[in-house]
């Protein structure tokens, strides 16, 4: 388990020591989609839901989610974040939702988990606000796509491999 952060040398969980990390500007950013029925698409594009603005609120749910990482993944640092930024883009042709997740702070560790989580609360809000008329929607490939700062330095997505 020695390449495990979240684990000491007798294998029992910690949260990580960062006291001793350099303050640096961090940067996460990480997307999902979920894909849906061709009505349950055209309801969230012509705001005709019932419930409201499916992709503003989801929006909402998202920032609010990375603001909370550190609550539900338990070895999570809370930090103070400087912006969380939530994308929406219609993909009419896979008739899918993409949403991308960007998080920034200053910090001694990095915000992967807010991007990711951001995203994941994103999707879950969107299906829960159209599960009555399209309960077989489905969320997936969500991932990092990118990630800055911080001693290991700048990281990319390349060749990705939609599993």
């Amino acid at each position: 388990m020695s390449d495990l952060t979240h684990f000491n040398q007798a294998g029992e969980a910690l949260m990580v020591d960062v006291g001793g990390k350099e303050t640096t500007k961090r940067v996460a950013v990480a997307e999902g989609r979920i894909k849906m029925l061709p009505s349950t698409l055209s309801l969230i594009q012509e705001g005709g839901h019932k419930k409201g603005d499916v992709l503003g609120i989801a929006r909402i749910a998202g920032i609010m989610a990375a603001k909370k990482t550190s609550d539900l993944i338990p070895l999570c640092h809370p930090l103070a974040l400087t912006k969380v930024a939530i994308d929406f883009d219609v993909l009419e042709q896979d008739v899918a939702v993409q949403c991308r997740a960007q998080v920034t702070t200053s910090g001694q560790t990095g915000v992967e988990m807010e991007a990711l989580t951001a995203v994941q609360v994103a999707l879950l809000t969107i299906y829960d606000m159209c599960k009555a008329v399209d309960r077989g929607m489905v969320m997936n490939q969500v991932k990092l796509l990118e990630k800055a700062g911080g001693k290991s330095g700048h990281w990319l997505r390349e060749n990705d491999v939609s599993m």
